[in-house]
């Protein structure tokens, strides 16, 4: 699926072709075992460096 942002014809003719790209049940277990849903949740940074962000 194309990113959003790229720039150049290549990279979106790269993403384009993760549309052929097809997926196993064992692929989406070993991912969902690697990365599971919400593993990654919370703040991007501190809360003392957020102050920071967008003034």
């Amino acid at each position: 699926m194309p990113i959003p942002g790229t720039k150049r014809r290549k990279y979106l003719e790269e993403n384009i072709g993760t549309l052929d790209v097809k997926l196993t049940q064992e692929d989406l277990d070993r991912i969902n075992e690697a990365a599971p849903q919400g593993a990654a949740a919370g703040e991007r940074y501190p809360e003392a460096a957020m102050k920071g962000v967008n003034l």
